[in-house]
């Protein structure tokens, strides 16, 4: 570590700055519910007032990493939230699920569900999904004569794993910003953990826990069936409905494998190094989403008020991930970087867990899967080449463990909760059974590629 740039150069005052920045915002978030904007800038601020911190360098690194990080991600997120808001409001989600529900016929309706909420998390808030398919969830949970936790566990469960580990959704993706992950690798492998997760999650409320759910399907959703009943509102077609989620995947998926196969001036990944740049591929997503658009209203909506939701939801994200940065940063010029990777090589522990437990950290205390995977990967980032972890593996581990467990303290179980009619005690072993369960078989798929050496 060169000194002359080094924010502390004492080891004890270091690791004693770090675990104090943790205490505290864990704390502050826990005990005192402050938002977690304020919850990671005091500590950050108080960190550098600490005797032995050279304050010069530490503002350097903290401009430095905030800049960097939003820098890279700032305008994706943005337009990954634009796209989430014109597929809900131009009924592709609604064909969505028509297509997952003909291809594994409506008599398997939870996994269809589950298969919806796979692909929908990927661009869709886990909350603001929930909320259109919960009348979907209680018709055909009534139609098939089944519990409502039959019905949603896997979808609750499923939404929430690709909301927090598939990139372009605004976690996982300044996530992979921070650690200098590949997306479009992260992407697919991010997929391959995902899936296992969510089929983990459907066995789990199908067959385990979702039969001894006594809660029974509202009367009040009797007959309110999208997939039967669509009235006077036109829905776009399969292919235009799943185009604005996948051709921006396959973009930024591609670029990544030309790297593998293609010299480095070849005309083909040279191509590809563009249009599957993020904010490229994006914005072909975001013009692929308002070719759905059908009326008026939804034209005129498109141009303003579609745009200013996204900038609102995006606003708390971009803020949050731009101070992980510079705690990342800041921690980079320590050297508790170097004792805390010590420690695993020391006593002989997988370096992958350290990721996957803070992710679990972050989200327990917090309630956020974002938080909890921008958490893990803003504290790991300075520790990857001393841990001996890729930034997708840390990554992915991370992401995984921010979805162990989602209860009381978090939004999204509380929508699902209300909305199902489901009592807390239930929802706690449905709901967070799910997010358990899916999280642990992310986590040991994610294990799985690390070791025999994919990621």
């Amino acid at each position: 570590m060169d000194p002359s740039t080094a924010v502390a150069t004492s080891p004890l005052l270091a690791l004693m700055a770090f675990l104090g920045v943790i205490v505290l915002l864990l704390f502050l978030i826990a005990k005192w519910r402050w938002h977690v904007f304020f919850a990671l800038l005091i500590p950050l601020l108080l960190f550098g007032v600490i005797p032995g911190v050279q304050q010069n360098n530490f503002i350097d690194a903290f401009e430095t990493g905030f800049g960097a990080t939003l820098g890279s991600i700032g305008v994706v997120i943005v337009l990954g939230s634009i796209i989430a808001e014109a597929l809900r409001h131009t009924g592709a989600i609604e064909t969505i699920t028509r297509t997952m529900v003909k291809a594994v016929g409506s008599t398997r309706m939870p996994l269809a569900l589950t298969l919806t909420g796979f692909v929908l998390g990927i661009a869709i808030f886990s909350d603001v999904a929930y909320v259109i398919l919960n009348p979907l969830v209680h018709s055909a949970a009534k139609m098939m004569g089944v519990t409502i936790g039959v019905m949603s566990i896997g979808l609750v469960g499923s939404l929430q794993l690709t909301h927090a580990i598939v990139p372009p959704t605004p976690g996982p993706l300044a996530a992979a910003a921070l650690l200098g992950a590949d997306i479009g690798k992260t992407i697919m492998l991010g997929g391959v953990a995902c899936f296992a997760g969510s089929i983990a999650g459907w066995i789990w409320g199908q067959y385990i826990i979702g039969p001894r759910i006594k809660t029974l399907p509202s009367d009040e959703y009797a007959g309110n069936n999208f997939l039967e009943e669509v009235g006077e509102r036109q829905l776009p077609g399969a292919v235009a409905s799943y185009a604005p989620i996948l051709v921006p995947i396959l973009l930024i998926s591609a670029q990544s494998v030309s790297r593998l196969f293609l010299d480095e001036d070849h005309i083909i990944r040279t191509g590809l190094a563009y249009v599957g740049w993020p904010v490229v591929a994006l914005s072909v997503g975001v013009w692929l989403s308002y070719r759905n658009v059908r009326t008026d209203e939804h034209r005129k909506a498109a141009k303003n008020a579609w745009v200013e939701e996204a900038l609102r939801v995006s606003a708390m994200i971009l803020v949050v991930t731009g101070l992980g940065g510079s705690l990342s940063e800041i921690l980079k010029a320590t050297p508790a970087v170097a004792y805390i990777s010590g420690f695993f090589a020391t006593y002989g522990l997988p370096s992958i867990l350290l990721p996957f437990v803070i992710g679990i950290i972050g989200n327990i205390i917090t309630g956020s899967t974002t938080v909890g995977v921008i958490t893990a990967a803003s504290l790991v980032a300075p520790m990857l080449g001393t841990l001996g972890l890729s930034p997708e593996a840390a990554m992915l581990a991370g992401a995984s463990g921010s979805v162990i467990i989602k209860y009381v303290n978090s939004s999204y179980f509380w929508v699902c909760t209300s909305l199902s009619r489901m009592p807390v005690n239930e929802a706690i072993l449905g709901y967070g059974g799910a997010t358990l369960v899916g999280g642990l078989a992310s986590f040991a798929t994610v294990c799985v590629m690390w070791a025999v050496g994919i990621i």
